[in-house]
């Protein structure tokens, strides 16, 4: 860490130890500047938050760890010290809370509220948004956001444990800032038939204070979804939306397209996602659902994936098409799609192994071999372990028993395999090996790979490749559904 003057155009060096730190807060005397890093080991999966005293330059460790911890933050007055994190207890699948520490105690402040703090909403088109997660507004009230049942909203919670909403609709708040001067917040809100807007927050409706959108959607009819809840073979209640395909008409039949997000510890639900809304564009019917293991339902609904990938996440999503078919007069049960990416590319690829109903299928950064994926992922040695829950060198058959590569002599439904090359998290191995293997068994699958495209190339990757890679989707389902 370095220090730079202004005034001087002088810099200086804070920290000299061999290790990765992020800056965040100033103390409000400006002594003091807190940050996060891992001082331990590589393979000690923690996140410290640490105070650094700018005479000194000796730092002090204020979390215990033994966790994840970020976003360090002071009070105004600097007596009180905020930050967010987990104790891992479900590994990745942990739900952050927001510790707030005063006279030398820590406090958890959302230990009675079983959201997911701050924000878990998936999207493609909010992904450079800066939000700062939460922020103080007075020295015993602070600002945070939290995902809960498709919706992000923004929240107070006072040091007392009291969440009082500020916002809170059938919508995704991206973005806040607060100014202490006026006591006024700005919130970044997108909506599902709105990319993305400023507005200004208050007692009454908010007011909307940009129009960065609005040429665009002039040009433009997108979708309002309906919101749908299914039960799962256990009695588990699964959350979705369903799109209806652009020009519908009463009476007529129309394809219909399961999507499936990436994580799987992560959130569908009401905000802008161009991907969805392209499709219905087409005339297409678009099915989203959250299945086990998504955010926003409980720390309970998180973890069931764990362990279980292709088991009753599965049955899930499959229990989704099936009520949304039998609920729902205008769906060719003939012209059944399915695509997902990551986590989602992973459920595309096992879902072709074990049913032959959809037409078409397009899996995007997907996973196809757990035994490989623990060596070649930035992810892979711990990530398996977490959420398929084994280590390749103490149970490789369970890794294997979870790979869709093992049942590929199964598949029958045309797959297309969409890949950025360099990916990191998912990497362009696992498509390889999927496509080879498939070619070799006389599968129909086409592969197409995107130079200079990483894990984000649907959220934040060159438009061009954007384009182009909402144009192969479309292109394969017009193709085969």
């Amino acid at each position: 860490m370095f220090l730079y003057t202004i005034d001087t155009r002088e810099t200086t060096q804070l920290t000299k130890e061999d290790y990765d730190r992020n800056a965040s807060s100033w103390h409000p005397n400006g002594n003091v500047i807190s940050y996060t890093a891992n001082r331990y080991s590589d393979y000690e999966l923690v996140s410290d938050v640490y105070q650094l005293d700018l005479e000194t330059h000796k730092s002090k460790q204020v979390t215990d760890g033994k966790g994840t911890y970020g976003l360090p933050a002071w009070s105004q007055d600097g007596q009180s010290f905020a930050y967010v994190g987990n104790t891992k207890t479900h590994a990745g699948a942990t739900q952050n809370e927001l510790y707030v520490v005063k006279d030398g105690n820590t406090i958890n402040l959302t230990k009675d509220y079983d959201m997911q703090f701050p924000d878990s909403m998936i999207s493609d088109f909010n992904s450079g948004s800066s939000s700062p997660g939460f922020l103080w507004k007075t020295n015993d009230t602070l600002y945070i956001t939290a995902s809960s049942n498709g919706r992000t909203g923004l929240y107070t919670i006072d040091l007392n444990q009291s969440l009082q909403p500020v916002f809170l609709e059938d919508a995704h708040v991206f973005d806040f800032h607060y100014n202490h001067v006026q006591d006024e917040v700005i919130a970044g809100i997108s909506f599902p038939t709105e990319p993305g807007d400023y507005y200004l927050l208050s007692e009454e409706a908010p007011k909307r204070l940009t129009e960065i959108n609005q040429s665009l959607l002039e040009d433009v009819k997108l979708i309002e979804p309906t919101t749908l809840s299914f039960t799962a073979h256990d009695g588990t209640t699964i959350e979705g939306w369903l799109l209806k395909p652009y020009d519908f008409k009463e009476g007529e039949k129309y394809p219909l397209i399961t999507e499936i997000h990436g994580g799987p510890h992560a959130m569908y639900g009401y905000a802008f996602f161009h991907e969805l809304q392209a499709l219905a564009g087409k005339g297409y019917g678009v099915l989203y659902t959250n299945p086990r293991g998504s955010y926003g339902y409980g720390q309970t609904f998180v973890d069931l994936v764990r362990g279980d990938y292709g088991g009753d996440d599965y049955r899930d999503i499959m229990s989704a098409v099936d009520q949304t078919i039998e609920s729902v007069d205008w769906i060719d049960v003939d012209r059944l799609g399915v695509t997902g990416g990551s986590y989602g590319g992973f459920m595309t690829n096992w879902i072709v192994t074990k049913t032959n109903r959809f037409k078409a299928a397009v899996t995007q950064r997907s996973i196809s071999n757990w035994l490989s994926f623990y060596g070649v992922s930035d992810i892979g040695f711990y990530f398996t372990e977490w959420e398929i829950g084994a280590h390749l060198h103490e149970d490789p058959e369970k890794l294997w028993n979870h790979s869709p590569l093992k049942f590929a002599k199964d598949v029958e439904t045309p797959l297309l395999i969409l890949h950025g090359e360099l990916d990191y998290r998912c990497p362009i191995e696992q498509a390889e090996q999927w496509f080879i293997t498939l070619k070799h068994l006389g599968k129909e699958t086409e592969f197409v790979r995107f130079p200079n495209a990483n894990h984000e190339l649907s959220r934040s990757g060159p438009p061009t490749l954007r384009k182009k890679r909402l144009e192969e989707i479309i292109m394969w389902f017009e193709k085969y559904v």
